[in-house]
């Protein structure tokens, strides 16, 4: 059975990135799954002096331990100031220091989601640059804008915007 791991790029307690995730992940019945939450994976934040007093996180480890496992990745990265979110970041940069191949030339559908209208479109625009050099094969993307309009009760409510991630989501099944 194919393991797909899916993580939102956040650490709020009530991230509208991890709902948008869980809805993804309803389309992936008879894989096995695991959703990870960056709140299970707190590192200090990176700097060299802390890296070289204390070498890596135990937590960064794990984080990598978790996505080796996987066949394909599922992300949704919340946005903050006009990019990805500083937890994101740091995740990122602490297990790229480990290993700058952190998603292990896997699979990743890329998502993102925002109250605004651009739906997080600059931290999708900015992982789209980073998460390949890290060893992510982006094979889809989806945004969904203005998140209060579009979702409701654990699902997407416009259905042009459900039809578009319904048909994003086979060319992503297809890679695995």
């Amino acid at each position: 059975m194919k393991k797909i791991v899916a993580f939102a790029g956040s650490n709020s307690s009530t991230s509208i990135n991890k709902q948008l995730v869980e809805f993804a992940l309803k389309y992936f019945e008879g894989f096995e799954i695991q959703l990870l939450d960056l709140n299970d994976f707190e590192m200090p934040m990176f700097s060299v002096d802390k890296e070289k007093e204390n070498g890596y996180p135990e937590t960064a480890y794990k984080f990598r331990e978790e996505i080796e496992k996987a066949d394909a990745i599922i992300c949704s990265l919340a946005e903050h100031n006009r990019n990805y979110t500083a937890v994101f970041k740091n995740t990122i940069d602490w297990c790229s220091r480990i290993d700058i191949n952190i998603f292990g030339d896997k699979p990743m559908l890329l998502m993102s989601t925002s109250p605004g209208g651009y739906g997080a479109g600059n931290a999708m625009n900015s992982g789209k640059i980073l998460l390949p050099r890290c060893g992510a094969e982006i094979i889809e993307t989806f945004s969904l804008p203005s998140f209060d309009k579009n979702f409701s009760e654990g699902k997407i409510t416009d259905e042009a915007l459900k039809t578009e991630l319904e048909e994003k989501i086979p060319t992503f099944k297809n890679k695995l």
